[in-house]
């Protein structure tokens, strides 16, 4: 079973990046589960949310406490949240960022993964470039499809289509579409199955 763990904030669509990853997963064959855990429920306020996905039943219905994949949508959280906290030891962190981990300050996080296990990747600005909103949550799914081979961009492009509809769709799809082109130019992803 693969869990992953997403972090952001209210209004960056970081319930809506589970859905969609559930989506992309079942659209491929497994059998997902997805769901949010609010605070206090508004926008800017600390959001986490959730994604299983195995190839059998899943029967577990609580939160994510020991990850295998950190998906984290605004970098400031970094050192105001304990967003690290259980992911398994050869987990797997995106972070959206144009800064690198030295300019994060997370080094000491990176030591303790395998090589390639952290990355981030300019989500905003791609979503920026592409929908003129901010809205990182379709660009990081696509930057996560090649860093870790568990999904594929067309499941992910298909989940983004499932999701919104008309010109919505494809520009989140060829945001999407850049943030996996951009990882798979830069960063060898390790092909891995549940």
């Amino acid at each position: 079973m693969l869990q992953v763990r997403i972090h952001g904030r209210g209004g960056q669509g970081v319930v809506t990046a589970a859905e969609m990853l559930s989506i992309a997963a079942f659209h491929q064959g497994r059998h997902p589960q997805a769901f949010p855990s609010f605070g206090s429920e508004r926008t800017g306020a600390p959001v986490v949310a959730f994604c299983r996905m195995d190839d059998r039943p899943i029967r577990s219905r609580e939160p994510i406490s020991a990850p295998d994949a950190l998906i984290i949508q605004d970098a400031h959280l970094l050192h105001q949240v304990d967003v690290f906290q259980g992911l398994m030891p050869n987990g797997y962190v995106l972070i959206n960022s144009n800064r690198t981990v030295h300019e994060l300050g997370i080094e000491s996080v990176a030591a303790r993964l395998p090589t390639g296990r952290i990355i981030t990747v300019p989500a905003t600005d791609i979503a920026l470039k592409h929908l003129g909103r901010p809205l990182p949550n379709a660009v990081l799914l696509g930057a996560f499809a090649a860093q870790t081979g568990f999904i594929t961009l067309d499941a992910v492009i298909h989940a983004i289509h499932d999701k919104f509809k008309g010109p919505v769709a494809d520009k989140n799809a060829a945001a999407a579409t850049e943030a996996h082109d951009l990882l798979a130019q830069t960063a060898e992803p390790v092909k891995e199955t549940l």
